[in-house]
This record gives structure tokens, C-alpha cells and sequence, in this order.
């Protein structure tokens, strides 16, 4: 009698989801990553198949521990939502288009080669690099299997979000499709409570005009009740 050996299983894989690396070295790199990612949130709020991630590790093969984890991802054709990783495989196989990387000192030209290597590889459609201490923004976008250099950048517009870039007064500058400046969580702080000052100053005007209009109704109402007690018909006047 031939005795057949079991095959063992294999063993599950488990993906990390932490690499173990802070977001950023640094308050001024933590500041463009929030206010890239939020501000993209925010412009995509209306768009339901629109995923924003900002330090999500990226797993784009199934059965295999390469990742990356971008600054910030944008992936059209997902939907919104909370994850603890994206595995690729899970998300129809969709990459994200979109890759933003905020450098810090601590960033290597071996590291940073890396990365360009795997958004190449793995279907990242734009890339952008920014570095808030020379003020330097470099642009990439696909063209078949490679990630080519925007020649111009200073006045760049991101093809799939519709973003500009502009460098000026030794800073970068982004702009929303309306024109309107991307904020730093302060900034956009302080434009909702105005938006919100300006809301209760206009129901308070509001208030007060029914208020007068409501007065001078009683008024004239008054004024033809007296009338009519004096034998006269208001209506006749």
C-alpha cells in the first residue's frame, strides 16, 4: 500500500502594516504632507471613486512583501474608506495614478531611486517630488513603461487632478482647479470660522429686516385700526 504524504500548507502571508518609519523627519516635511493630502481630500470630496492615502503602504503584488508607502497616493476608481494597508489585488487591481514625495534630509539619492524604480514599475501614471528646503519641484509623468521628466514645471498642470504648480516668492504654490490656493489646516481653519462669521452676520441682518418689516406691518395696522374708530375707511385714503 502506497502511503501519500500530505502537502503542507504554505504559510500565510502577513503584511506589515507599519514600515517601522516615522511619517516625517521633520515639522516642515509633516506640514506639506497634511496639507497635500487634505487639500486632495477636499477637492475630491465630491467624487465617490476617489481613494486619498497619505504614509499607506502600497502592496502591489500578491504573495510578495515589496511596498512602498508615498506621501501621499491618489487612486481613481476606488472608493473612499478606511484601510490598513492597499493591497492591490484586493482593489481590482488598480494602481495608484498619482504619487506625491515631500523630501527631507534624511532622504538618499539610493533611497529616492528606489522608490522612482517602483512607481515606474507599478503603474504610477504622475510623480511629484518636492523639496521645501531648496524649494525644488520635480515632475514626472508616464510615457509607455517610463516616468519621464515635465521639462517645465513652474506652471505645470497635473493632467488627472487638474492641480497647477507655480513657484514664486520662494515657495511652492498649488492651486485647485477654481483658482483657489491650497491652505495649511490653519489657514483653512481660519477661512471657516469667517465663512462662518459671514453666515450668522447675514441671519442676523436677516432677523433684523423681518424684525422691521414685522413693525412697520404692526404699524400700519395700528394706524387703520385708528382710522377706522375715527369713521374712516383706510382703504379710501
Amino acid at each position: 500500500m502506497v502511503q501519500q504524504l500530505e502537502t503542507p500548507a504554505k504559510p500565510e502571508i502577513i503584511y506589515p502594516e507599519s514600515d517601522g518609519q516615522p511619517m516625517a523627519d521633520n515639522t516642515i516635511q509633516f506640514r506639506w504632507i497634511v496639507t497635500v493630502k487634505e487639500n486632495l481630500e477636499l477637492l475630491l470630496a465630491a467624487v465617490a471613486d476617489v481613494f486619498v492615502a497619505g504614509d499607506l503602504l502600497w502592496y502591489p503584488v500578491q504573495g510578495s512583501l515589496h511596498r512602498q508607502a508615498p506621501d501621499v497616493m491618489v487612486v481613481f476608481g476606488r472608493p473612499k474608506g478606511d484601510r490598513r494597508s492597499y493591497k492591490q489585488w484586493e482593489e481590482n487591481n488598480i494602481p495608484p495614478q498619482v504619487v506625491f514625495e515631500i523630501l527631507s534630509p534624511g532622504n538618499l539619492a539610493k533611497e529616492m531611486a528606489k522608490k522612482l524604480l517602483f512607481y515606474q514599475r507599478y503603474g504610477v501614471e504622475e510623480y511629484y517630488i518636492y523639496n521645501p528646503d531648496t524649494v525644488e519641484l520635480t515632475g514626472l509623468l508616464r510615457s509607455g513603461d517610463w516616468l519621464e521628466p515635465v521639462e517645465e514645471i513652474n506652471g505645470w498642470v497635473s493632467p488627472l487632478l487638474g492641480i497647477r504648480f507655480e513657484l514664486k516668492e520662494g515657495s511652492l504654490q498649488i492651486y485647485r482647479p477654481d483658482g483657489e490656493r491650497f491652505l495649511t489646516f490653519p489657514e483653512l481653519e481660519q477661512r471657516a470660522r469667517e465663512a462662518e462669521q459671514r453666515a450668522e452676520l447675514e441671519r442676523q441682518r436677516a432677523e433684523q429686516a423681518e424684525q422691521r418689516a414685522e413693525q412697520a406691518e404692526a404699524r400700519i395696522q395700528a394706524l387703520s385700526a385708528r382710522l377706522r374708530e375715527l369713521g374712516i375707511d383706510p382703504e379710501q385714503v
